[in-house]
């Protein structure tokens, strides 16, 4: 049973070490598909260098990001980090005293 015990600490390294990770380098990547599949065009993006811009248009393996108005730029797919989802407006200060004092 001794001469068994190295060889179970090897097993038991071989799993920590190459296998858990290699687990969650592939959700890693299945997050990172899904997020490529659920572009849409008009979405507002972020890519992996922090820029932020609206997705104009889709192709296999491209999507056309708008800066601004009339400007576009090309982007690979896999350089898209998060989808941002559209905040509502802050509250203005200003209205809410008004209509406190009505």
């Amino acid at each position: 049973m001794a001469e068994l015990l190295p060889l179970l600490f090897i097993a038991i390294a071989v799993i920590f070490l190459l296998v858990l990770p290699m687990r969650q380098r592939n959700r890693a990547l299945q997050r990172a598909q899904q997020l490529q599949a659920s572009l849409v065009p008009g979405a507002q993006v972020m890519t992996t260098s922090g820029l932020y811009a609206t997705v104009a248009s889709i192709g296999d393996d491209t999507v056309e990001l708008q800066l601004g108005p009339g400007v576009t730029v090309r982007w690979a797919k896999a350089a898209i980090a998060e989808i941002k989802s559209p905040t509502a407006p802050a509250p203005d200060p200003a209205a809410a005293d008004e209509s406190d004092s009505v």
